[in-house]
Protein backbone atom coordinates (compact mmCIF):
# COMPACT_ATOMS: atom_id res chain seq x y z
CA UNK A 1 0.00 0.00 0.00
CA UNK A 2 1.35 3.41 -0.96
CA UNK A 3 1.73 6.22 1.52
CA UNK A 4 1.94 9.98 1.19
CA UNK A 5 5.32 11.53 0.43
CA UNK A 6 7.25 12.86 3.42
CA UNK A 7 6.45 16.41 4.54
CA UNK A 8 9.21 18.84 3.66
CA UNK A 9 10.03 21.06 6.58
CA UNK A 10 13.18 22.66 5.28
CA UNK A 11 13.37 26.07 3.64
CA UNK A 12 14.80 26.98 0.31
CA UNK A 13 18.50 27.36 0.19
CA UNK A 14 19.60 31.00 0.44
CA UNK A 15 16.20 32.38 1.60
CA UNK A 16 15.14 33.16 5.14
CA UNK A 17 12.20 31.20 6.59
CA UNK A 18 8.74 32.84 6.40
CA UNK A 19 7.54 34.76 9.47
CA UNK A 20 5.33 33.05 12.02
CA UNK A 21 1.67 33.95 12.50
CA UNK A 22 2.36 36.18 15.48
CA UNK A 23 5.14 37.98 13.65
CA UNK A 24 2.92 38.56 10.62
CA UNK A 25 0.12 40.10 12.75
CA UNK A 26 2.50 42.26 14.79
CA UNK A 27 3.50 45.79 13.92
CA UNK A 28 4.63 46.29 10.37
CA UNK A 29 7.21 49.05 9.90
CA UNK A 30 6.33 49.81 6.25
CA UNK A 31 2.66 50.66 7.00
CA UNK A 32 1.96 52.85 10.02
CA UNK A 33 -0.95 51.72 12.18
CA UNK A 34 -4.29 53.53 11.92
CA UNK A 35 -4.03 54.83 8.32
CA UNK A 36 -5.65 51.84 6.65
CA UNK A 37 -9.36 52.09 5.72
CA UNK A 38 -11.27 49.09 4.36
CA UNK A 39 -12.31 49.29 0.71
CA UNK A 40 -15.99 48.90 1.49
CA UNK A 41 -16.12 52.03 3.67
CA UNK A 42 -16.75 55.21 1.72
CA UNK A 43 -15.75 58.70 2.70
CA UNK A 44 -18.71 60.93 3.64
CA UNK A 45 -20.03 62.98 0.74
CA UNK A 46 -20.37 66.70 1.44
CA UNK A 47 -23.95 68.01 1.07
CA UNK A 48 -25.00 69.91 -2.04
CA UNK A 49 -24.65 73.68 -1.77
CA UNK A 50 -27.96 75.50 -1.35
CA UNK A 51 -29.44 76.87 -4.56
CA UNK A 52 -31.24 80.12 -5.08
CA UNK A 53 -35.04 79.89 -5.21
CA UNK A 54 -36.52 80.64 -8.61
CA UNK A 55 -40.22 81.12 -9.06
CA UNK A 56 -41.78 78.69 -11.50
CA UNK A 57 -44.97 80.60 -12.24
CA UNK A 58 -45.38 84.35 -12.64
CA UNK A 59 -46.95 86.24 -9.80
CA UNK A 60 -50.70 86.88 -10.11
CA UNK A 61 -51.72 90.41 -11.08
CA UNK A 62 -52.40 92.84 -8.26
CA UNK A 63 -55.73 94.52 -7.62
CA UNK A 64 -56.58 97.13 -10.22
CA UNK A 65 -54.31 95.78 -12.97
CA UNK A 66 -56.05 94.61 -16.17
CA UNK A 67 -55.85 90.88 -16.87
CA UNK A 68 -54.71 90.05 -20.39
CA UNK A 69 -55.28 86.61 -21.85
CA UNK A 70 -52.70 85.26 -24.30
CA UNK A 71 -53.83 84.53 -27.86
CA UNK A 72 -54.13 80.80 -28.45
CA UNK A 73 -54.14 79.34 -31.95
CA UNK A 74 -55.66 75.92 -32.48
CA UNK A 75 -54.55 73.58 -35.23
CA UNK A 76 -56.48 70.39 -35.92
CA UNK A 77 -54.29 67.40 -36.68
CA UNK A 78 -55.82 64.21 -38.02
CA UNK A 79 -54.00 61.14 -36.82
CA UNK A 80 -55.02 57.95 -38.55
CA UNK A 81 -53.55 55.09 -36.51
CA UNK A 82 -52.80 51.88 -38.33
CA UNK A 83 -53.54 53.31 -41.77
CA UNK A 84 -51.36 51.47 -44.25
CA UNK A 85 -51.50 52.38 -47.89
CA UNK A 86 -51.21 49.22 -49.94
CA UNK A 87 -52.41 48.12 -53.36
CA UNK A 88 -56.11 48.27 -52.41
CA UNK A 89 -58.26 51.36 -51.72
CA UNK A 90 -58.53 52.37 -48.06
CA UNK A 91 -60.91 54.57 -46.09
CA UNK A 92 -59.14 57.72 -44.93
CA UNK A 93 -59.82 61.28 -43.80
CA UNK A 94 -58.74 63.85 -46.35
CA UNK A 95 -56.92 66.74 -44.62
CA UNK A 96 -57.73 69.11 -47.51
CA UNK A 97 -61.51 68.72 -47.95
CA UNK A 98 -62.17 67.30 -44.42
CA UNK A 99 -64.16 64.34 -45.78
CA UNK A 100 -63.95 60.63 -45.00
CA UNK A 101 -63.36 59.02 -48.40
CA UNK A 102 -62.29 55.76 -50.01
CA UNK A 103 -59.11 56.49 -51.90
CA UNK A 104 -58.71 56.42 -55.67
CA UNK A 105 -55.67 54.47 -56.88
CA UNK A 106 -53.20 55.32 -59.61
CA UNK A 107 -50.55 52.78 -60.63
CA UNK A 108 -47.18 54.07 -61.87
CA UNK A 109 -44.10 52.22 -63.06
CA UNK A 110 -41.52 52.16 -60.30
CA UNK A 111 -38.19 50.56 -59.55
CA UNK A 112 -39.55 47.01 -59.35
CA UNK A 113 -41.04 47.22 -62.86
CA UNK A 114 -37.78 48.48 -64.35
CA UNK A 115 -35.69 45.88 -62.51
CA UNK A 116 -38.01 43.11 -63.63
CA UNK A 117 -37.76 44.34 -67.21
CA UNK A 118 -33.96 44.43 -67.03
CA UNK A 119 -33.84 40.98 -65.42
CA UNK A 120 -36.02 39.46 -68.16
CA UNK A 121 -33.90 41.16 -70.83
CA UNK A 122 -30.71 39.72 -69.33
CA UNK A 123 -32.15 36.20 -69.34
CA UNK A 124 -33.02 36.37 -73.04
CA UNK A 125 -36.53 37.78 -73.18
CA UNK A 126 -35.52 40.57 -75.50
CA UNK A 127 -38.24 40.18 -78.17
CA UNK A 128 -40.98 41.99 -76.23
CA UNK A 129 -41.39 39.60 -73.31
CA UNK A 130 -39.26 41.89 -71.14
CA UNK A 131 -42.06 44.50 -71.43
CA UNK A 132 -44.61 42.32 -69.61
CA UNK A 133 -43.86 43.90 -66.15
CA UNK A 134 -45.22 47.23 -67.49
CA UNK A 135 -48.65 45.57 -67.89
CA UNK A 136 -48.79 43.98 -64.41
CA UNK A 137 -50.34 46.29 -61.78
CA UNK A 138 -49.07 44.18 -58.87
CA UNK A 139 -45.49 45.18 -59.79
CA UNK A 140 -46.21 48.92 -60.01
CA UNK A 141 -46.10 51.60 -57.30
CA UNK A 142 -49.50 52.80 -56.03
CA UNK A 143 -50.49 56.39 -55.23
CA UNK A 144 -53.68 57.02 -53.21
CA UNK A 145 -55.73 60.12 -54.12
CA UNK A 146 -58.81 61.74 -52.61
CA UNK A 147 -61.69 61.29 -55.10
CA UNK A 148 -63.21 64.71 -54.14
CA UNK A 149 -60.26 67.09 -54.32
CA UNK A 150 -57.61 64.87 -56.02
CA UNK A 151 -54.99 65.52 -53.33
CA UNK A 152 -52.39 62.84 -52.61
CA UNK A 153 -53.19 60.99 -49.38
CA UNK A 154 -50.39 58.43 -49.46
CA UNK A 155 -48.33 56.08 -51.59
CA UNK A 156 -47.09 52.51 -51.60
CA UNK A 157 -43.66 51.82 -53.10
CA UNK A 158 -42.85 48.27 -54.17
CA UNK A 159 -39.10 48.56 -53.82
Amino acid sequence: MASAPPLETGTLVGYPPPPSYDEALGSNPTYPAGTYAPADMKAPVPPYPPQAYSQMYPTPPQQGQPVTNPVVSVQTVYVQPGLLFGDVPVQANCPICQQTVITRLEHTSGALVWLSCAGLAIFGCIYGCCLIPFCVDSLKDVTHYCPNCSSVLGSHRRL
